[in-house]
């Protein structure tokens, strides 16, 4: 690599005897060709010095390397950054470099074992709290409401406050062991014993006294560690996935490895989907060839968890192994560094930023619009397979056909992001979720007049808006996975550190629950005010309409903001790699006032 200097004044030169060709080698980045050798004067026994005597006007560009640099006071910080005189190409294997790939490779990994557990966990935590004995589904509502976002908000705080004391491995560990501990003692201890310590009589004398609308609030109290395995598994996609996973892959990789590899991870990890999927379906049959009087659910507990305890220590694994043996990048410096803050300052901070506001948008537009056609679908799920062996064993299909459309976008998210960008890439989660959506709730308010043509294909309307609901909540994940997912972690990777580390704090922790929580909120009330989930069905549909817009307006606005920060970013790293012009001051003051009144000039390069 070298640095090219653009000289003024005068100019200390090397005592080597290439020094003179220095100046007479246009290939290296002298624009013309000038004849010193006259001008050229013993300065002392390591240099030369040049005489401006010769010329009235002198300004030429000279090629420096680090070698012959070290004479030249000037540009002693400028060959400071520069590693060595020649750049040296990196390893590559399948041409990607060698680093890359030890970077790759892992975070691929650590994304399957983390996608594994997580559709373990998304598909227990239903049928846990939905079959249990004195519950139903009316539980879930409250419990993303009440439950589960003033857990996800206290995490958030207390994550922010662990941020601004602890080193970012001992956050991770801090932050992924007690969720490996809580699984693994779910399913040995507090299940099998939740008969001793879940209060039971007490739930049913307050269920008699309040009247049966309080049966999901009661719920909670009654089956408190399902509810609160449930808060955990919610907590699982927000906190790992998101802030530890993601906040990591953006500490380690660059915007460019960011564009053409983070598509790339959810390959691997919607393969981990579909042996997940299979998995669930595996153990959910097998409760069926059990002997009579044996609790099944309780033995496919155990050997579900024992699986996500061990894929937590290989997170941990991979996490250890990455931080140890590869080097990270460097970030270039911001111009502010922020000052720790207090939790009220911090959200201050994140507030005030429109680029942080609109990424919030992005979150709470998902988790709204996916719950409001999500709660809605597995209502009907629920009318269609009563049962918890069906309603798990179609759960686990489920995530298998997720896992395979979603390995097919995949494939597709790299072309797309290559061809079109950011923009476009972030603007397809939206539309595929409106178009969908649309199809469903359309099937359930025309399903009457559609069915005696849907008999003769062997379905009912309940059926088939089973299996609509079914593909509108694949095709939605397959685009967040492989589209949304990745554009809202790389708008992050521009990003400060302060803002880079409480943003995704505050969007992926609070922001998440929020949306579902709001969906919930937003259910409850057209519930309460229209009587049923199914005469709110019209207007459910109009307000994803609406969001699903506002959802749109936000991305097209990011995409704005995160084009300007690329661009600054690449402009900073351009101004790293090439020329520095560095002024040396002439020891004489009239000749330096003559070179400064007159305009530069720059000579045309000779071929």
């Amino acid at each position: 690599m070298e640095a090219l200097i653009q000289t003024k004044g005068l100019l200390s030169l090397p005592s080597n005897p290439k020094s003179k060709s220095l100046f007479n080698r246009p290939q290296q980045g002298l624009r013309q060709r000038f004849n010193l050798s006259n001008s050229l004067k013993p300065k002392s026994p390591n240099g030369f010095s040049l005489n401006l005597n010769t010329f009235t006007k002198f300004n030429a560009f000279v090629t420096i390397t680090p070698q012959n640099c070290r004479t030249f006071h000037v540009c002693k910080a400028s060959a400071a950054a520069l590693p060595g005189g020649d750049d040296v190409e990196s390893p590559k294997f399948m041409g990607v470099e060698v680093l890359t790939l030890k970077k790759i490779v892992p975070l691929g990994l650590m994304f399957f074992c983390i996608l594994f557990n997580y559709t373990i966990l998304r598909d227990t935590k239903d049928v846990l709290v939905v079959t249990a004995q004195g519950s139903s589904a009316e539980i879930i509502p409250f419990l993303k409401t009440w439950v589960n976002l003033p857990m996800a908000i206290g995490f958030m705080l207390l994550y922010t406050k662990l941020s601004n004391v602890l080193s970012k491995k001992a956050l991770f560990y801090t932050v992924i062991l007690p969720f490996i501990a809580f699984f693994g003692a779910f399913g040995f201890v507090f299940y099998p014993l939740s008969g001793y310590f879940h209060p039971t009589a007490l739930a049913d004398r307050l269920l008699e006294f309040l009247g049966p609308r309080f049966l999901g609030p009661l719920a909670i109290l009654r089956i408190w560690s399902f509810c609160l395995f449930y808060v955990m598994a919610e907590l699982w996609g927000s906190v790992v996935v998101s802030v530890l996973f993601w906040g990591f892959a953006n500490q380690i990789t660059t915007v460019d490895e960011a564009k053409k590899f983070y598509p790339l991870f959810g390959l691997g990890a919607n393969v981990a989907l579909i042996f997940s999927g299979r998995t669930v379906k595996y153990f959910s049959n097998m409760r069926k060839h059990l002997g009579p009087g044996v609790d099944g659910w309780a033995i496919s507990l155990k050997y579900m968890m024992s699986i996500v305890v061990l894929m937590g220590f290989a997170i941990c694994g991979l996490y250890w192994w990455v931080n140890t043996y590869v080097p990270l990048p460097t970030r270039s410096k911001k111009k502010k560094e922020k000052p720790n803050m207090t939790t009220m300052e911090s959200l201050k901070f994140l507030a005030s930023s429109p680029y942080i506001r609109d990424l919030a948008t992005l979150v709470v537009a998902y988790g709204i619009s996916i719950n409001l056609v999500e709660v809605t679908w597995k209502s009907k799920l629920k009318a269609q397979f009563p049962s918890p062996n069906e309603y798990s064993s179609f759960m686990g299909d489920f995530s298998t056909a997720t896992g395979i459309t979603t390995f097919t976008m995949m494939l597709l998210s790299q072309w797309i992001f290559n061809k079109y960008g950011w923009g476009v890439a972030a603007k397809i989660t939206p539309t595929v979720l409106l178009l969908t959506g649309i199809g469903f709730f359309s099937l359930i308010l025309f399903g009457d007049p559609l069915g005696p043509g849907l008999m003769k294909f062997g379905i009912t309307p309940l059926l088939a808006a089973v299996y609509v609901g079914a593909m509108q909540n694949i095709f939605s994940k397959s685009a967040k996975y492989s589209l949304f997912d990745p554009c809202k972690e790389m708008a992050y990777i521009p990003l400060d550190e302060d803002t880079k580390v409480k943003g995704k704090a505050a969007i992926d922790v609070v922001c998440n629950p929020l949306g579902k929580s709001g969906g919930a909120l937003i259910q409850q009330f057209m519930i309460l005010t229209f009587g049923s989930l199914a005469n709110s069905t019209p207007y459910l549909g109009g307000i994803l309409l609406m969001i699903v817009l506002a959802w749109l307006g936000a991305a097209k606005s990011l995409d704005t903001q995160f084009t300007a920060l690329r661009r600054e970013e690449e402009i900073e790293k351009e101004m790293e790699r090439s020329a520095v012009k560095i002024p040396v001051v002439s020891s004489n003051e009239d000749e330096n006032k003559s070179l400064d009144s007159s305009p530069e000039t720059s000579f045309p390069r000779e071929s």
